[in-house]
């Protein structure tokens, strides 16, 4: 029984499913927009347990943001914050200006992403923000 005005999601089909069954019957069209896509890994794309593996490129990701450097084809988070604040500014603030509820469906480190720029959280703290699968984190 939220009120939105507008909704934006992820290109990919998980996203999309997500953001479809939340406004199932409201005349509320779904966004996409590329911005919204989950953080590129590069060649670490689908690697699991790397919290186990200190080698990993992917160990400093979650346990030292501030450290991490993004492997072979991977984006990093400066890359991840440009996109993700390009969308904010050009799109969600204008909104926002006009009173609108908007609601924006994606992923982990992109939804992350967004919460640490609007909420001016640095970047040492950035998985500091937990949001459960599902999650409605209200932001105004």
């Amino acid at each position: 029984n939220i009120h939105f005005d507008v909704c934006f999601c992820s290109p990919l089909d998980r996203a999309r499913q997500t953001a479809e069954l939340l406004l199932e019957g409201r005349n509320i069209p779904v966004n996409v927009d590329e911005r919204l896509i989950e953080m590129s890994f590069g060649i670490c794309e689908g690697e699991q347990n790397v919290f186990s593996k200190p080698d990993s490129p992917m160990y400093p990701f979650f346990m030292d943001p501030l450290n991490y450097k993004a492997p072979q084809g991977a984006e990093s988070f400066e890359q991840l914050f440009s996109r993700t604040g390009s969308f904010l500014k050009e799109v969600v603030n204008p909104l926002l200006e006009q009173n609108k509820d908007v609601l924006i469906v994606g992923h982990g480190a992109m939804n992350n992403s967004i919460i640490s720029q609007v909420k001016n959280i640095p970047l040492k703290d950035f998985w500091t923000i937990e949001i459960p699968n599902c999650k409605i984190i209200p932001l105004g």
